[in-house]
């Protein structure tokens, strides 16, 4: 959901048409954008790729866009779609930067960190995106479910799944609840 009324009247006219707002929507969410980019791919040019793709398709069909305030969750969809089709076309191995991009702290080490990346990179594409969207951008079940365009039990299905593999992946449960 968008926070303020501006946004949501950049958004009214970028489906109007206006290439100056739906670029200034980008420059106020390009952070995001990115940084889902990244933990999706694991590297800094396939994430720019990523977005830059994520920019365009947006651009292009931004009219279809039928409710404002939820063009965060619409632009994610975009960008989720486009990740996925990239995780295809990708190498299987996907190697890790060691300058990963800032986000919440896990409580955990930068080697325990990459094997959690590693772990949930590993994870099948449904619950990788649940756990990237519950845990590294603070979604709610109701929001997942939204862009994802799944039931909210179903999100809370794959979360729990998600869970249970990355403990038998790591085997010491760095994610508690």
């Amino acid at each position: 959901m968008l926070d303020t009324s501006t946004d949501i009247r950049l958004v009214k006219k970028a489906i109007r048409g206006s290439v100056d707002a739906y670029g200034e929507l980008i420059e106020i969410h390009k952070n995001y954008l990115y940084r889902m980019a990244y933990l999706h791919s694991g590297t800094e040019d396939a994430a720019l790729e990523i977005v830059q793709e994520t920019i365009l398709k947006g651009f292009h069909s931004i009219k279809t866009l039928r409710n404002p305030e939820l063009f965060r969750s619409w632009i994610t969809r975009i960008l989720i779609h486009i990740s996925i089709d990239f995780h295809r076309k990708s190498v299987p191995s996907i190697q890790i930067d060691e300058n990963l991009p800032e986000t919440r702290s896990l409580g955990i080490s930068i080697e325990e960190r990459l094997d959690l990346y590693e772990a949930i990179r590993q994870l099948p594409e449904k619950y990788r995106l649940v756990i990237v969207l519950k845990y590294f951008d603070d979604l709610k079940q109701d929001e997942i479910a939204g862009i994802m365009n799944i039931p909210r039990g179903t999100v809370a299905a794959y979360l729990t799944r998600a869970r249970k593999e990355l403990r038998r992946s790591l085997k010491e449960g760095y994610l508690n609840g």
